[in-house]
């Protein structure tokens, strides 16, 4: 990390993990790669002209590179390697289960980042070490699975360094670890592909549409009025020239997400997809609503994470007892039944919103009186203006 050294320059200050440092040696702070010479090497009580492996030092470097938590710093024509994407084995510890889609920090070489399980690859068996097909992990099991971290890291290969190559997840949401593991390898693709930088970009198409983009994420049990109550504020938006899109739960999974079940692993999966899409329709400048189920509480924080300024969450509050009498598509008679498995409310749970921007009691709001709320509110969050 970067602090200031007695002398008023910027320095670096961290524990060397692995062979020495001299002063006058060229070192490279990664990931951002920059290069420069080590000028003094500072630690408790004085000064020396080398330090190894165990010591905690300040490094004041010639040129005053300064770094983040979690940056490394190594030999300048020895590296260590920089990605975003890899292959790891993962000990899991919560009661609830690692899924694919879901989000998690990852902390490791003492900075964190944000990390999304891509496909879990298999479970090992402890005791005969067999590699076993799995969907999910539940605690004290051991898998391997893809990682996609928020942005590029340094590391080390596990096997050439433990230090290094290690890491631990943490619950966005609870701050508990729920999982520990070590870095296998980065995948080749995460190398190969590359940001494109664009000329017209979300603030220009925003003034051409004189708005302000948003993502409005609908969420509530099924039957709660979600869907009736997110068509409504489309139609509304339309009228007032508004440029408007609704991403339906129902709807896309004719097509973007219809080759996923209502497991809870599918459920995040799903979540992960459409929020992708609406990061993509607010970089466009629209105003964008979502009406899912959305049930569990870290995947809408994930959507969150995506658009933190412009992620307004609405919970359509209904309670189980009135949602299931009406029983519109009559699921939940079918899940009463045991005809349709995972059915949220019955036997997958839903867990409410917490603190969202809107809550509709819709025992005591009719749909339109809702969307005339839901638009008032844009209005004064300067979405958009209304000339009256």
């Amino acid at each position: 990390r970067s602090v200031t050294s007695d002398g008023g320059r910027p320095a670096l200050s961290g524990t060397i993990v692995s062979g020495s440092v001299r002063c006058g040696g060229a070192v490279r702070v990664q990931p951002s790669g920059r290069v420069s010479r080590v000028a003094r090497i500072l630690v408790h009580g004085g000064e020396l002209e080398q330090a190894s492996a165990g010591q905690s030092v300040t490094l004041v470097l010639d040129d005053g590179v300064e770094a983040a938590r979690g940056d490394l710093v190594a030999e300048a024509d020895r590296p260590a390697e920089v990605a975003h994407q890899f292959e790891a084995t993962v000990v899991w510890m919560s009661p609830s289960p690692l899924l694919r889609g879901r989000s998690y920090y990852l902390d490791v070489n003492g900075g964190r980042v944000t990390a999304t399980i891509a496909p879990i690859k298999h479970r090992i068996n402890v005791d005969t070490l067999e590699r076993v097909a799995a969907a999910k992990l539940h605690r004290t099991e051991i898998g391997v699975c893809n990682l996609e971290l928020d942005r590029p890291i340094p590391f080390d290969p596990s096997r050439e360094s433990a230090a290094t190559g290690s890491f631990v997840l943490v619950d966005r949401l609870s701050s508990e670890t729920v999982g520990a593991g070590v870095l296998h390898f980065a995948l080749r693709r995460a190398q190969n592909v590359h940001w494109q930088a664009l000329d017209v970009n979300k603030a220009a198409r925003s003034a051409l549409m004189g708005q302000k983009p948003c993502l409005l994420w609908f969420t509530g049990l099924s039957g709660a009025g979600k869907s009736t109550i997110a068509n409504l504020v489309d139609k509304k938006l339309h009228s007032l020239g508004r440029h408007s899109y609704l991403l339906d739960g129902d709807n896309v999974r004719h097509g973007l997400n219809k080759d996923l079940g209502f497991t809870d692993a599918d459920r995040v999966e799903n979540i992960r997809r459409i929020a992708e899409v609406a990061k993509l329709m607010v970089d466009a400048g629209l105003i964008v609503g979502t009406a899912f189920i959305s049930p569990f509480r870290a995947e809408r924080q994930m959507a969150r994470a995506l658009l933190p300024d412009e992620f307004i969450e609405i919970f359509v509050d209904t309670p189980l007892s009135v949602a299931e009498q009406r029983d519109p598509k009559g699921l939940y008679k079918k899940a009463r039944r045991g005809e349709l498995k995972n059915f949220t409310g019955i036997d997958s749970p839903y867990e409410p919103p917490e603190n969202p921007e809107i809550r509709i009691d819709t025992t005591t709001t009719t749909p339109e009186g809702a969307a005339e709320l839901i638009v008032a509110y844009l209005e004064s969050r300067g979405v958009f203006t209304v000339t009256r």
